[in-house]
């Protein structure tokens, strides 16, 4: 039994979307005429998939659902999972849950995969844009070892730590660029339609004029007359800039710049190794091989650079060198995670070591995100107020020195 996709109209003539459960198109549009509906579209939900997924626009089709619902999904299929539902079941009931259409869809497909006697793993291939190489990797793992409930609830808690991490780092970015935003508006507003005001009365008058406010209204007068240009340039330079970076070798050469940076280049290679030391303990906990392991995790890395290196060193684990050695070699890791690999390979327990050293290493980027939010506010602050203090003075300098001259 498949899950089909139907398009029929009441009899008022509304349109009505759904899924219905059947072996054909001609059962399915049946079973809508007993409802008093006319069936307009039935269509298979795998069948659909695999249409807009080969068509030129298979991006804007592709299913694709937040972190918080996969997590969600993840952890119920593994509770229901546990209580040894058969998953045809597990999934459907999951479906059946939900109210969102595009999420039921899915499951309903996942569904309709494994009741024609396909593996979980495979059924969810069919939705790249929501499960990933580690996620089937990790449920093929479970479904052979016979621990897919375990499996699934460390997705789960995988998911929601990935996602609070991805949270952490938009809330710290949030500030700063309000607070850029805000600053930049400020100085544009005061050196486009403040200064010249202000300052325009004592050129008129013949007064000479501070060096200081000479200089801030020769800034005003570029504001004004290229102001709209520059703003333009600059956005044409990023546009630019972004489509240089699709090239390999451009985003290669620029990711391993990054990386070399003083402050952005501690902050990548620290978020990128608790990725990486995450991904590989949940992958080696449920008995993913070690050299896929280190495929999957370096695909997860957010530098070309690193996944490069990620890459080299699996060749060498391949070659017969240790996890410790070979990362080591990169160059990109910390000594700590590196010492507790090393740890783990020479006492056996690897698995342990890597969850430690994947703990201590999101506590370390944790850290460094807190201390950039408290350093970052001030700083910026002192910015903006030292450029609102430039203007005040540049503007009240001719005040005190007319106020002298009449005194």
């Amino acid at each position: 039994m498949a899950a089909f996709e139907y398009v029929a109209l009441d009899q008022k003539g509304k349109q009505k979307k759904g899924i219905i459960e059947g072996d054909t198109p001609r059962q399915i549009r049946q079973i809508l005429r007993d409802k008093h509906l006319i069936p307009l579209d039935v269509e298979s939900v795998t069948s659909s998939k695999k249409q807009k997924a080969t068509s030129g626009r298979s991006s804007f089709f592709q299913t694709k659902i937040s972190a918080s619902d996969l997590a969600l999904i993840t952890r119920q299929v593994a509770t229901l999972v546990r209580a040894a539902i058969p998953v045809e079941e597990t999934v459907k009931a999951v479906a059946d849950q939900t109210e969102k259409a595009k999420q039921r869809s899915m499951l309903m497909g996942i569904r309709s995969r494994v009741v024609e006697g396909h593996t979980m793993a495979d059924a969810l291939s069919e939705y790249p844009g929501v499960f990933n190489d580690l996620y089937r990797s990790m449920v093929a793992a479970g479904e052979k070892s016979g621990h897919l409930d375990l499996v699934l609830e460390r997705l789960a808690d995988y998911t929601e730590s990935r996602q609070e991490i991805q949270s952490k780092i938009s809330g710290a970015l949030v500030y700063p660029i309000i607070l850029t935003v805000v600053s930049v508006g400020i100085v544009g507003f005061l050196l486009g339609y403040v200064v010249p005001q202000i300052v325009g009365s004592f050129t008129q008058s013949g007064q000479e004029l501070p060096m200081i406010t000479q200089i801030l209204l020769s800034m005003s007068e570029f504001v004004k007359s290229y102001g709209i240009w520059v703003l333009v340039s600059a956005v044409a330079l990023f546009s630019g800039f972004k489509m240089l970076l699709r090239k390999p070798k451009l985003r290669l050469a620029w990711d391993k710049w990054k990386l070399s940076a003083p402050i952005v280049g501690k902050v990548i290679r620290g978020m990128n190794a608790a990725r990486f030391a995450r991904t590989l303990a949940i992958l080696n906990q449920s008995s993913v091989p070690l050299l896929e392991g280190m495929k999957i995790a370096g695909d997860v890395m957010t530098n070309a650079e690193l996944k490069r290196a990620v890459k080299e060193a699996a060749v060498r684990v391949r070659e017969g060198a240790g996890l410790k050695v070979s990362l080591q070699q990169c160059g990109y890791f910390p000594p700590m995670m590196l010492h507790m690999i090393g740890s783990g390979e020479s006492s056996g327990e690897l698995e342990q070591m890597l969850d430690r050293a994947a703990y201590n290493q999101e506590k370390q980027f944790d850290n460094m995100v807190s201390t950039m939010m408290n350093m970052i506010g001030p700083i910026m602050i002192l910015i903006m107020g030292s450029f609102v203090f430039t203007i005040v003075l540049a503007i009240m300098l001719p005040v005190f020195k007319l106020s002298e001259t009449l005194g």
